[in-house]
């Protein structure tokens, strides 16, 4: 019957896998998360050689004859594994980083953002959506336990990026949030928060253990509230704000970045920007001026401090990326997959 309906249809609606290719890459290398679009399931993953300026595209279905998910949202080394949260797969998969073969996968989480490693048999996933943080097992590829997010309900939650100092965790919560996170590795619970702005979206820390925080101000007509966007400079001793740079009203700061030496952070806010983690004001010139594209995401290589910026152009067609020297000057420009918005170095 379901061949005879088939034929009727003309096609049925195919799972579609390709075949297995192999890949074996050494050396220092970039990986490039692209979210694809939300709900069609169209992620890739894509990895480029900056000694040979040359890009692999859809690394992770060639490698494994599967389509990587729904949103691809971050990427995390550790001890050879590279693991892909997929947001709205509900999945985070992890690779071999030589091979791109999968190793292994955790599943059952809620609308993972991105993991942070306490150890090789505890890690932390914060979810969108969510008022808890999932604590996970890599080893076993598991959920061990969660914590609970205080004042955060599930249709307001959101737990981002995690940055360690000592053992405590930071953690920045953006989606109609407020909030700083401090979180004792030990016990695993909050132990502290700090209010910043309306909605911090990236978190970093410096060569002097400073934690530098980006609010993007919520929006016009937001429930939660609308206000100039800033950036915030906290000891993580202390957690207390010790600066605070503000920008105008209608500006939209993100992706906040370190580079390898911890000593100047990048932003983009249409251009890019760079300053000193030393400096006491904003800077008045981009290091990348605006030129009427989308710049979604940005790198900085923590070895040369080449910049790396993603543009999602329309976030239909494959994005690119542009590479420029630690001195503002182009060096290459690759294509890669739909909405490229994270990095991960090799």
């Amino acid at each position: 019957m379901l061949f005879v309906l088939c034929l009727l249809l003309g096609s049925c609606m195919k799972w579609e896998y390709g075949d297995e290719e192999n890949f074996a890459v050494s050396g220092e290398g970039l990986f490039i998360t692209c979210e694809g679009n939300f709900q069609y399931g169209n992620a890739t993953l894509s990895y480029y050689d900056p000694e040979k300026k040359h890009v692999e595209n859809e690394v992770f279905y060639r490698a494994n004859a599967m389509k990587l998910g729904d949103v691809a949202q971050s990427m995390t080394i550790r001890n050879g594994v590279g693991w892909i949260v997929v947001n709205n797969s509900h999945v985070i998969f992890a690779v071999d980083v030589n091979t791109f073969k999968e190793v292994g996968r955790i599943t059952n989480l809620t609308s993972p953002r991105y993991i942070h490693f306490v150890s090789d048999e505890k890690a932390y996933v914060t979810q969108l959506w969510d008022n808890r943080i999932f604590i996970v097992n890599p080893k076993r590829f598991e959920v061990t336990g969660y914590i609970e997010c205080p004042n955060m309900t599930m249709e307001s939650g959101s737990t981002e990026q995690m940055v360690q100092y000592g053992n405590y965790i930071y953690v920045n919560c953006w989606s109609y949030q407020n909030r700083i996170l401090k979180i004792d590795s030990r016990t695993d619970e909050v132990v502290a928060e700090l209010e910043v702005g309306i909605q911090p979206t990236s978190i970093v820390m410096d060569k002097n253990s400073k934690l530098w925080v980006v609010t993007d101000g919520g929006y016009a007509e937001s429930p939660y509230g609308y206000e100039a966007p800033a950036l915030y400079r906290i000891d993580a001793e202390s957690f207390a704000i010790e600066k605070i740079f503000k920008f105008a009203l209608g500006d939209s700061p993100s992706e906040i970045q370190i580079n390898g030496t911890k000593d100047t952070v990048y932003w983009i806010n249409d251009d890019v920007w760079a300053m000193s983690v030393d400096a006491e004001r904003l800077p008045v010139r981009p290091f990348l001026p605006y030129d009427g594209t989308i710049y979604y995401g940005l790198s900085v290589n923590p070895r040369n401090g080449d910049v790396y910026v993603a543009d999602a152009i329309d976030y239909v067609q494959p994005g690119k990326v542009y590479r420029y020297s630690a001195a503002g000057k182009k060096l290459d420009e690759f294509y890669v997959g739909i909405t490229p918005g994270a990095f991960c170095w090799r």
